[in-house]
């Protein structure tokens, strides 16, 4: 299963795991937050941007092997997660 993105092919079945996240900036530092930990905390930090991680690290590596689609709103990361998850519907 390929799902073709903005920057590439990104092979499905190779994937692991498979989450968004929210890019947040708080004191200088920049980090991945769980979207709902961004919801309780955006008073808070400042976003940076959302992502679509595609982890394919096999289970037991130390190599960490990501493919991270970058968003600017969450509308845009909610409409590629809904492309994506038509792959797995079958």
């Amino acid at each position: 299963m390929i799902y073709k993105s903005k920057d590439g092919d990104i092979d499905l079945s190779k994937i692991t795991r498979l989450y968004p996240a929210a890019v947040i900036n708080m004191y200088g530092e920049v980090a991945e937050m769980s979207l709902e930990w961004m919801e309780d905390n955006e008073d808070k930090v400042k976003l940076v941007h959302y992502v679509l991680v595609f982890d394919s690290t096999p289970h037991g590596s130390e190599e960490r092997v990501r493919t991270v689609l970058t968003f600017d709103k969450k509308e845009k990361l909610y409409e590629c997660m809904t492309e994506v998850s038509q792959f797995f519907d079958n």
